[in-house]
């Protein structure tokens, strides 16, 4: 039996709904497809440019905190060498006020005699001859060494009378202790500077090798002897010294 003209209208338009339905539902799931992915590339760019942007800023911070580090290093040890400074600036000062205390020790006429025997006869093992004596004590074993028969000694202008009578004490003490003789001459055409404070100058014969027994001389060999006692005293022992020799 022949469809009429009316059916075959009907059917094709059920088949185009049915055609156009099954259009939008793969329309619709190819768009939540699409979303699905287009979501999970949006996530994926999102996460890595995050983890760009932390590993950029751990980066800076890290940088940061070096910089930080090398500048606080360098502001320690700028203050490390400005308070060295100023320990050796107050030190300075110190022996520059020890130094123009000097000047009262000569005024003190008896005091200064004895000062003088000391400086004549004192010891100088490291310049090659012996004029001299360490303390006269049994207990201190004190003796006398020569290797120089002649010695010159030089002094300030006005202590030429006190070496006189310190050489005319001293020098029989000297030759009976070591059984030699010793020829001692005042050097009067060459004094000692008017800034020295006191003390003298010993030169052997051909006057090649010198000992310096200033009060200067003294002071500062005394000082190079005592400055870690010195620095001990001034500013307390020091926390990060391991070893004391």
């Amino acid at each position: 039996m022949a469809l009429s003209d009316a059916d075959v209208q009907k059917q094709i338009k059920h088949m185009m709904a049915f055609i156009e339905q099954e259009a939008n539902e793969k329309a619709e799931e190819i768009d939540a497809k699409a979303e699905e992915e287009f979501n999970i590339e949006k996530g994926r760019l999102v996460q890595t440019q995050r983890l760009k942007i932390m590993e950029y800023y751990e980066k800076k911070e890290k940088q940061i905190e070096q910089q930080k580090k090398i500048q606080m290093s360098n502001l320690m040890n700028q203050a490390r060498l400005k308070v060295l400074k100023a320990r050796d600036d107050m030190i300075s000062e110190m022996l520059n006020e020890a130094r123009q205390r000097l000047a009262n020790v000569a005024k003190d006429p008896a005091r200064y005699q004895t000062l003088l025997d000391g400086l004549v006869l004192q010891v100088s093992n490291h310049l090659g001859f012996h004029i001299c004596f360490t303390r006269l004590m049994v207990k201190d074993k004190g003796f006398y060494q020569l290797l120089e028969p002649k010695v010159t000694i030089r002094c300030r202008k006005q202590d030429v009378q006190l070496l006189q009578a310190c050489i005319q004490k001293n020098i029989p003490i000297y030759k009976a202790a070591v059984k030699n003789n010793l020829e001692v001459r005042i050097d009067q055409d060459n004094f000692l500077s008017p800034d020295i404070s006191g003390g003298i100058e010993i030169y052997n014969g051909d006057g090649k090798i010198k000992v310096s027994n200033t009060l200067e001389s003294r002071l500062d060999l005394l000082a190079q002897q005592m400055m870690p006692e010195i620095r001990v005293a001034l500013f307390g022992a020091n926390p990060n010294r391991k070893f004391m020799d």
